[in-house]
């Protein structure tokens, strides 16, 4: 049985595709966030089967009660939306990330992105790190050959690093197996800032913006933006310990030193301890 229909037959010129899917790579919603800003006003291209992608015990459907009288249901639902920005086909997919079935979509969409003649696939991510909010965000970069990446992000981290993969990997992989270039944009978010973090968002989407050569809609980020940086500062300003912390990471920042998984983890351990467990500023 098929996981994706497609419910809009449309003629598209070279499609790229952007996805980011929340969850394992999406901290501070910073990839969703900028995908469902440019896929506002979208037109729906097809609609995935929920029910075989999404474990609803784990991701519950969320129930609306009006006057005490169960009103409706929102389930769970992967997206795959067009827009076209200045002469370029976009096609978005976000959402949640799919708790099964993987292999079997990324086989799917390998066949769907061969349909529409896509020209690139590109990833878009979030991952928590040792940086400070002080600095403007650094994004770190993925592709399947040398030469891809553009708005001068780097690929990194140098050397090999083995994780958990994400769903948005795997499809990723598939892709560039199938011949289509692929690519990915990461944004590192400072690990001791929970919530939302829409710097983020909005470096990803300027840096999507210049690969593709086109101007995105980055909506109230830039306020929200400003306004989470000063209840971050205020936060840093009342307490010693954490300012200290976060002059220690602006050192290691100016210095341009990526710090490794190894100092990350050092790093948040001497945090913590300095700190005491469970009492890091909080980003809302």
């Amino acid at each position: 049985m098929a996981l994706i229909r497609l419910t809009g037959a449309q003629h598209l010129d070279a499609p790229v595709v952007v996805a980011a899917f929340d969850g394992w790579v999406d901290a501070g919603s910073g990839a969703t966030t900028a995908a469902d800003l440019i896929a506002r006003d979208a037109s729906e291209v097809a609609t995935f089967d929920g029910d075989r992608l999404f474990d609803y015990r784990a991701r519950r459907p969320t129930l609306e009660i009006i006057d005490g009288r169960p009103s409706d249901l929102t389930w769970p639902e992967l997206r795959l939306m067009h827009r076209r920005f200045e002469g370029r086909d976009v096609l978005v997919l976000t959402g949640p990330e799919p708790d099964y079935r993987w292999r079997q979509l990324a086989a799917e969409l390998v066949q769907l992105a061969r349909a529409f003649e896509v020209s690139e696939w590109i990833s878009l991510g979030a991952i928590p790190a040792a940086v400070p909010h002080t600095r403007p965000v650094t994004i770190l970069g993925t592709a399947s050959s040398l030469g891809q990446l553009r708005a001068d992000v780097e690929p990194g981290p140098v050397g090999t690093m083995t994780v958990p993969s994400a769903c948005i990997s795997v499809l990723d992989m598939a892709a560039a197996a199938a011949g289509v270039p692929a690519v990915g944009y990461y944004a590192q978010i400072p690990h001791y800032v929970s919530g939302e973090y829409p710097a983020a968002s909005l470096e990803l989407l300027s840096v999507l913006g210049k690969h593709l050569g086109v101007r995105l809609p980055q909506g109230t980020l830039s306020v929200e933006a400003k306004e989470l940086r000063e209840r971050l500062d205020a936060a840093a300003d009342a307490d010693a310990s954490t300012r200290a912390y976060v002059e220690r990471l602006e050192g290691m920042a100016d210095e341009s030193k990526l710090p490794s998984g190894t100092e990350l983890i050092s790093e948040i351990e001497r945090f913590l301890r300095d700190r005491g467990a469970g009492s890091e500023p909080r980003g809302s």
